[in-house]
């Protein structure tokens, strides 16, 4: 008497993996996101190794995440791999406060970031 499984959220030749609290704006995340979106897994993941910004860390340890799904949980071709979807979304954003001159005080915003990646196996031409 459980509870029944609930359906996929992507297609059967497909794996997902979800980044929920990545310190960072969005906005700064989905310019190192456009960098993969399309390309072959093993391309987006060398593009993510070798690139100079500071959240593309963060996104290869989530493309490498869904890569590994792909592999052990839904036995997919690791070679035939692309990045069909990388999403970016808003998460969370800490206050914070700063104390100024004059007994003033200024608010210090910390946001953090999702990152959907899903990667698709695709049948080479």
């Amino acid at each position: 008497m459980g509870k029944a499984k609930s359906p996929r959220r992507v297609g059967d030749n497909e794996a997902l993996a979800v980044g929920t609290t990545i310190r960072g704006s969005a906005q700064k995340l989905n310019l190192v996101a456009e960098l993969i979106r399309g390309k072959k897994a093993e391309e987006a993941l060398n593009i993510l190794t070798f690139s100079k910004r500071a959240m593309a860390r963060d996104a290869h340890k989530v493309l490498a995440s869904a890569i590994a799904n792909a592999e052990n949980n839904h036995n997919l071709d690791v070679d035939a791999l692309v990045v069909a979807e990388a999403s970016v979304g808003k998460a969370i954003t800490m206050k914070r406060f700063h104390t100024r001159g004059r007994g003033k005080s200024t608010r210090i915003l910390k946001p953090f970031s999702r990152l959907r990646i899903v990667v698709r196996e695709e049948e080479e031409a």
